[in-house]
């Protein structure tokens, strides 16, 4: 469950349009962490904490990993959930604040 604007929406598209590669799979990417970390999207949105120009900030982050490889092994290792996301993981603060909320 993710939240998105249309300027998401829209530079997510301008990305793909742009020959940017990458865009989507580090979306997926970070959700996927942030799902496993707990983090619930959706339900911030509805509270009213979710910083919709920060969604396209963290993917912009995730994108420059240098080993989404790697991130890929974290998240099948952690199917079930995570306390913490892992050292490299340049959303990592920000993923862990929300999900201690």
């Amino acid at each position: 469950m993710v939240c998105f604007s249309r300027d998401v929406k829209r530079n997510r598209s301008e990305a793909v349009m742009t020959g940017t590669k990458g865009y989507e799979t580090h979306e997926r990417l970070m959700n996927r962490m942030a799902q496993t970390l707990g983090v619930d999207f959706e339900e911030l949105k509805q509270r009213g904490q979710c910083d919709e120009g920060a969604m396209e900030n963290r993917v912009h982050r995730c994108m420059g990993c240098t080993d989404p490889e790697a991130c890929e092994v974290f998240l099948a290792d952690h199917e079930a959930g995570a306390e913490f996301a892992p050292a490299y993981c340049r959303n990592k603060t920000d993923l862990e604040r929300l999900a201690a909320r």
